[in-house]
């Protein structure tokens, strides 16, 4: 299994890029750390990539009112790290679409 699992492409996560020029978002493998991430990043994106910040995100339980009852369900846990760039370079991920 790989370390990046996918880049977050939210609306919260693209106004931080947009005002911090040089950070991204990406969902990675709870079991990664910082180091690991910084490699990956590296070269998959061919960036140099200055700092790493993770967050763990636990799993929440949900429930929804439907025609057939209630229905109970788990919200899946999760990391995400926050990477900043070297000033000046960026990452397109829409450069193959």
């Amino acid at each position: 299994m790989g370390i990046i699992i996918k880049p977050i492409v939210t609306e919260k996560q693209t106004a931080i890029t947009e005002k911090m020029d040089n950070r991204y978002g990406f969902r990675v493998s709870p079991d990664a750390n910082k180091l690991e991430i910084k490699k990956a990043i590296e070269d998959m994106y061919n960036v140099t990539v200055v700092d790493v910040n993770t967050i763990n995100y636990s799993g929440k339980q949900k429930s929804r009112y439907t025609k057939s009852g209630i229905i109970n369900g788990k919200q899946s846990a999760f990391k995400k790290a926050i990477v900043t760039l070297k000033e000046g370079e960026t990452i397109d991920f829409f450069s193959n679409i």
